[in-house]
């Protein structure tokens, strides 16, 4: 901001005003001339008036402060006081010299002024607009400096950029194009840029125009300018390799509209702001002398952040892999879109992946600047070439997809935005999150076998700035990702002073709870996994326990007591970022085992153990407001009823909510991974706008 407003005071020009002949100058509004009046004040003269035309304003500043304008026209000035007589017009002149300031030079005690000094003005106008005040209108600014700054807030301005999210455009850009055709929709992802220049046209073509931005801001976006004759045809002009773009010699007044698509979001190395200028170059009329800056005007782009959606927002759409061997899952998750009034995607996934990338390598999200909200898939791959993921060619009309590289390959790795939950908005010791917080999952302290989120994509998620991350212990995980221990469920009924939503932690200490409860009751024989094959338990690590056996293990209790203080680590952690109390969280029973690293090459092996469900993770909700889908947990059977379902129906059901315990357990613990990473949900974006909250 410190540069641009350099740039600005540097054309503040001086002109030196003569009695011989009258002086000449065109004058760009926006620009202020500063007057020299003493270098051609007549001899023993000690005061002056000014006077201009009705398109020039006359300030003068260091003395009198306050005085209106009509009066100090008329008002003589002392030439011995150090005084800015600045100049600047209002609107373009009409013809050459259409407007002037006439300068009045005293002596002592006389009436009549003794010399008169004229300078003629031809006021011409460059101005380059966009939608600043963030209403979907570009409009000229009342302040030019402003729109040289961007301010977040209510009371904020400054305009918008979209990123080009297109998932597979045969018309993008290839290395030497120059042009490209736009559909309409496409059109309306684009930001306006308006180029006017207004004038006597035979001062105009004197000056010719160039549209610029940075070498290093050049590649961040581009900038199109329709070509004449064709509505869907349009000229690149500034972009990648190409930071500056000449319009060549004015031949008279012009309105120009351009069109601007950024091509990557915020992150570590990137802020988000993006700027361009109109430069008014002078020509000179001896080709020895090189060309004159005369004016430029400035516009800076915020590039709209990348926004996660909680899982309290209504779905829209659910994209399920369609496996054969998940069919059962597929089949469930697709009545309870249709209860949901949800609309079911399918992807069709290659075998080997089965699946496992839908929730854990991508997440949608979307952008939005105030002329257009998009809808988009983020995927951080763990394949490089592009054309290895289907699901960019699977996504609905509309739904754009992006990718965020990382650095991390591994299988175990928790560099992914599946690492990541989003929290419903919040507020925090009077600090308000509108958009919620990402919660990340990381190993929150150093150790040799210890997985974190790459600084890379740490950095793009801090970058966003409208959700400020927190950081949760979770490498103490399998997989390592926060979902798999917590969810966020909304509720049916807003009560004021209430959160509208409850955060659902697993609770190891709440099942073991529960399973003495029917132990006492005389239920210890009641077994887990009753219809449950056994080749699929064998295949898994696990036997159809009785509660008597599993209560008496003292390993599986060390085990669940070590999870239990992971998890209340990040309960505190929760409570003290989100300002939760213990009313807003619910207790949900969950047993987990400790267990080296599946599906990992034996070079990857480090024989540290990492907590994985014992039973399908019941933290693991696929929510549709308030119809849950749920893992079946399998537990055991009591008067022909599962206890852990029914303790599930005794904590949700008086909140509304319409629990759906989903029965396919080839979805939850054998080698496809977990429950929810065969399915992901496109979601209702934030009312609010992101541009109006203070980060």
């Amino acid at each position: 901001a410190v540069s641009i407003e350099a740039l600005a005071m540097s054309f503040q020009s001086v002109i030196h005003l003569s009695l011989d002949s009258p002086v000449h100058t065109v004058c760009v509004l926006g620009m202020e001339i500063c007057l020299d009046l003493s270098g051609c004040a007549p001899q023993k003269c000690e005061s002056f008036t000014i006077s201009g035309s009705p398109g020039v304003l006359v300030d003068i500043y260091n003395i009198a402060p306050g005085k209106a304008r009509q009066e100090a026209a008329l008002t003589r000035w002392p030439l011995s006081h150090p005084m800015d007589v600045l100049v600047k017009m209002t609107s373009p002149s009409s013809t050459v010299n259409g407007d002037k300031v006439l300068v009045s030079y005293f002596l002592p005690d006389e009436e009549v002024p003794v010399a008169t000094a004229i300078l003629y003005l031809t006021g011409i106008e460059v101005s380059l607009d966009v939608d600043i005040y963030r209403n979907g209108d570009v409009e000229m600014a009342s302040d030019k400096h402003a729109k040289k700054n961007w301010v977040w807030g209510p009371d904020g301005w400054g305009a918008i950029l979209l990123v080009n999210c297109t998932p597979a455009d045969p018309g993008q850009l290839k290395d030497g194009k120059s042009t490209k055709v736009f559909s309409t929709e496409e059109m309306k992802n684009l930001s306006q840029m308006v180029l006017r220049v207004q004038g006597p046209s035979s001062i105009l073509k004197k000056h010719r125009l160039v549209l610029h931005t940075s070498k290093d801001e050049s590649d961040k976006a581009r900038v199109y300018w329709p070509q004449k004759g064709s509505s869907s045809t349009f000229k690149l002009v500034l972009g990648p390799g190409q930071h500056s773009y000449s319009l060549g010699p004015l031949e008279n007044e012009l309105k120009e509209t351009f069109y601007v698509e950024a091509l990557e979001f915020p992150s570590g190395s990137f802020s988000g702001l993006i700027s361009f200028s109109a430069s008014l170059v002078e020509e000179p009329q001896d080709l020895a002398i090189p060309e004159t800056l005369a004016y430029k005007d400035t516009v800076v782009f915020r590039v709209a952040p990348c926004i996660f959606i909680p899982s309290t927002q209504m779905p829209l759409e659910v994209y399920v892999c369609r496996e054969l061997q998940v069919q059962g899952f597929v089949n469930a998750v697709t009545e309870l879109s249709e209860r949901s009034n949800s609309q079911v995607a399918s992807v069709y996934e290659d075998p080997n992946r089965l699946g496992r990338w839908l929730q854990d390598e991508m997440a949608f999200c979307y952008t939005q600047a105030p002329h257009k909200t998009v809808a988009l898939v983020l995927d951080t791959p763990r394949v490089t070439k592009l054309d290895d993921f289907p699901m960019r060619y699977s996504l609905s009309p509309g739904v754009g997809y992006a990718t965020q590289h990382t650095l991390d390959h591994t299988v175990a790795s928790i560099d992914s935005v599946g690492n990541l939950v989003v929290s419903p908005p919040v507020q925090v010791e009077g600090k308000e999150y509108p958009l919620g917080r990402i919660l990340i999952g990381s190993s929150c302290y150093p150790s040799k076998d210890g997985r974190d989120m790459s600084k890379a994509l740490r950095d793009f998620l801090y970058a966003q700035q409208v959700q400020a991350p927190v950081e949760l212990f979770s490498d103490w995980l399998m997989i390592g990702h926060p979902y798999e221990f917590m969810c966020f469920v909304p509720t049916q009924f807003k009560v004021e002073g209430k959160k509208d939503f409850r955060l659902l932690l697993a609770s190891p200490s709440t099942c073991y709870k529960l399973f003495m409860e029917k132990q006492k009751q005389g239920y210890g024989d009641a077994a887990l996994f009753g219809e449950v094959r056994k080749e699929q338990l064998l295949a898994n690590g696990r036997e159809a326990f009785t509660i008597n056996r599993l209560l008496a293990d003292e390993n599986m209790k060390k085990q669940n007591d070590y999870v239990e203080r992971c998890i209340s680590l990040n309960r505190a952690i929760l409570k003290r970022e989100l300002g939760l109390a213990e009313k807003d969280i619910i207790d949900i029973p969950q047993l987990f085992c400790l267990e080296q690293l599946v599906n990992v090459p034996s070079n990857e092996l480090t024989g540290k153990l990492y907590a994985r469900p014992y039973f399908p993770d019941l933290l693991q909700i696929i929510v549709m407001g308030q119809n849950l889908g749920i893992p079946k947990p399998f537990g055991p059977q009591i008067n022909g009823t599962c206890c852990l379902e029914e303790k599930i129906y005794e904590l949700l059901e008086p909140l509304g909510f319409q629990c759906t315990f989903i029965n396919d357990f080839d979805c939850y613990l054998t080698e496809i991974g977990d429950f929810c990473s065969c399915a992901n949900i496109r979601r209702v974006p934030f009312a609010f706008k992101w541009w109006k909250m203070v980060p």
